[in-house]
């Protein structure tokens, strides 16, 4: 996902990465962010550590995915770029007092905690927000950690319930996107034929994630569930979206997380959220191919 964000200058002015504990505490999260900045060339983005656990619920962790760096598959060494003093949610506070209205993007693709404690401190600072595009949350594809819950949101769902909430447009990348674009033998030939150091580390990265999706769901390859916000917003049309009502569970131990998505418009409740339901796999992988082509060295 940072990677195809920060090979896309044209089109993006990234401000600024924001790290929480998610898939590995922050300690990693925020070292690991780093190192995508120094392995793309873009020590011009500065990256901020930001909440260490979740508003309410104690923190769950998924190094069993990613492998106890975060990152296995990729080189994982000290960065050379410095961690930003100021905390993550202090930044995106003063990023959108400094901001006109509707006028920054925000793109979390972990737990919501940092978003929804600048909100929390901050509601006068919503209306700066042009959108929120997250990925997390499932409908079809029901739950990657729970039976009915999607990892991101089932981290911190006091704070996706907050987000969910804030009036801002939002547009949801969840599982039933991410599930239809699937890391391919085939794919990954065609990016073993890149030389650059940034394809590389994508590849190994992407070969010890497959080998637990793959086991998991029983399929070729893992499912790329980040990188889908990145390319909504340069390709949304390769994308299709329902404007639905989204709540989160946050009550049930059972049910923990879950996303109840109002598909069909049955509840009454007013639409929060473009839900992407389908996707153009073949153009994903054409444009995530054509970005990593991009790094050449």
């Amino acid at each position: 996902m940072l990677l195809l964000a920060m090979a896309s200058p044209e089109e993006l002015d990234i401000l600024g990465i924001t790290t929480v504990a998610g898939n590995v505490p922050l300690n990693l999260t925020q070292r690991n962010a780093r190192l995508m900045c120094e392995l793309a060339g873009r020590v011009d983005i500065p990256v901020f550590a930001g909440c260490e656990h979740p508003l309410v619920r104690e923190l769950i962790t998924a190094e069993n995915v990613h492998g106890g760096s975060g990152i296995d598959g990729a080189p994982v060494h000290p960065p050379s770029i410095p961690l930003q003093e100021r905390h993550a949610v202090d930044f995106i506070i003063e990023t959108l007092e400094q901001a006109d209205n509707a006028s920054v993007t925000l793109v979390p693709t972990g737990p919501l905690t940092n978003i929804a404690s600048a909100f929390q401190r901050r509601p006068d600072l919503t209306a700066r927000v042009c959108e929120i595009v997250l990925m997390g949350g499932a409908m079809r594809e029901g739950g990657n950690t729970t039976p009915s819950a999607e990892f991101n949101i089932l981290v911190d769902p006091h704070a996706a319930n907050i987000v969910l909430h804030c009036g801002r447009p939002l547009t949801i990348a969840p599982l039933d996107v991410s599930h239809q674009v699937i890391v391919t033998r085939e794919w990954l030939d065609s990016l073993r034929a890149l030389t650059s150091t940034v394809a590389v580390a994508t590849l190994g990265m992407l070969e010890y994630f497959n080998r637990h999706d793959a086991e998991k769901y029983h399929i070729e390859g893992a499912p790329l569930h980040d990188p889908c916000t990145i390319a909504y917003l340069l390709e949304p049309g390769l994308f299709h979206g329902k404007r639905c009502n989204v709540e989160v569970e946050t009550r049930s131990e059972l049910t923990m997380g879950h996303t109840a998505v109002d598909f069909w418009g049955i509840s009454g409740r007013a639409a929060n959220v473009n839900w992407l339901h389908a996707v153009d796999a073949p153009g994903f992988f054409n444009l995530l191919t054509e970005r990593l082509a991009r790094y050449e060295t």
